[in-house]
């Protein structure tokens, strides 16, 4: 059976929407599966495609079709035991004031019709797994397909662990609109100041979103908005940079995170359950509501003795393990995905303590 799969959203900027679908759901990565890339020319071909191509196609022929980027079209809920979506986090619905009312319209509400009644799903980590299943149909099931961690930006610790500590420069990754909280992070920069730091700088990389957040960070001392740059200028910002920061609200994975652990940097993150699951024990951990209190951890983590070169030991470790676990749900999805595109779903067992039936 032909499995289409929705690719309408490449062919814009290559944020971690766009590489985990790359990475996931490629004719490579879904071989040996028939596959075939359903693609758009534009923005408005997208929303075309999206909206009433997919659902023709399904009407039309008794094809899988797998959606990794959009929420699928309400039109597409007659053929739901013959879509699987990908589900990346579940911000749509927890963080409303977030979003802009385009999102609200073409986004929020295709998403919360499709949660609520759609009988599975793929998600991308524990934690949206267990977040997802609060909003779903008691019998739906939910299969981990953690994204592999590929080293995208070519970085390298190199002689990281060779340079002193001279001032301090943090760096941090994602589109510029209020639920990243990228001004949590100037804060920090802020209080650093206040702590000795006087030189202290935070390089924002990252496409301008919605909201007036890039306004309002622009005139932070420190920080400078970098915009969306090619992979070789993200390699060179990451190998100048002391330290990763993410302060985001809610992130259903945080790909960023993993991915700057090839240039060896340590990464200091929310203190949240998400982030845990990610780092495990190569994160530092803060509440991004204390600028005052994180700024004292990253000060302590830069004092500790051989920081550089324990950091970058931690994330090669950490990296490992993740890829390690990001192979297994691979395998298992594959398999998932050819017997529901030939048509053999079995009655799956969901377990006692609510939806979610965990590969």
């Amino acid at each position: 059976m032909t499995i289409y799969v929705d690719h309408t959203h490449l062919g814009r900027h290559v944020t971690g929407l766009e590489r985990i679908t790359l990475e996931l759901f490629s004719r490579a990565a879904l071989a040996p599966l028939d596959v075939v890339p359903v693609t758009a020319g534009g923005v408005a071909q997208m929303v075309t495609t999206q909206t009433f191509g997919l659902p023709l196609r399904m009407a039309f022929s008794s094809s899988f079709l797998l959606c990794p980027g959009f929420p699928p079209s309400p039109l597409l809920r007659p053929f739901a035991a013959r879509v699987l979506p990908y589900i990346h986090d579940v911000f749509l619905l927890s963080r409303t004031a977030d979003l802009n009312r385009r999102a609200r319209l073409y986004m929020a509400r295709p998403f919360g019709f499709a949660v609520r009644t759609y009988p599975r799903f793929l998600t991308n980590s524990r934690d949206t797994l267990h977040k997802l299943s609060a909003h779903c149909r008691s019998d739906a099931s939910i299969t981990l397909y953690r994204p592999p961690v590929r080293n995208v930006f070519d970085a390298s610790p190199g002689d990281r662990s060779e340079r002193p500590t001279q001032g301090l420069r943090l760096i941090a990754l994602g589109t510029v609109e209020p639920r990243k909280n990228f001004m949590a992070a100037a804060r920090i920069v802020e209080a650093l100041r206040a702590r000795g730091f006087p030189q202290v700088t935070l390089d924002i990389v990252g496409r301008d979103g919605w909201g007036d957040a890039a306004q309002a960070l622009a005139r932070c001392a420190g920080v400078t908005l970098h915009g969306y740059q090619s992979a070789g200028r993200v390699r060179e910002l990451l190998d100048s940079a002391d330290v990763f920061i993410c302060t985001s609200h809610e992130e259903g994975l945080g790909l960023p995170l993993l991915e700057a652990q090839y240039a060896g940097l340590p990464i200091v993150a929310p203190d949240a359950a998400v982030f845990r699951e990610v780092l495990d024990t190569s994160g530092v951990y803060i509440d991004p509501a204390d600028p005052v209190a994180a700024a004292a951890a990253i000060e302590c983590l830069v004092s500790e003795r051989h920081w550089r070169s324990r950091y970058a030991a931690h994330a090669d470790q950490n990296l490992q393990r993740w890829n390690t676990l990001a192979s297994a749900d691979h395998a298992a999805v594959i398999e998932l995905i050819g017997r529901l595109a030939a048509g053999r779903t079995a009655a799956s067992a969901v377990h006692a303590g609510g939806p979610a039936v965990e590969r």
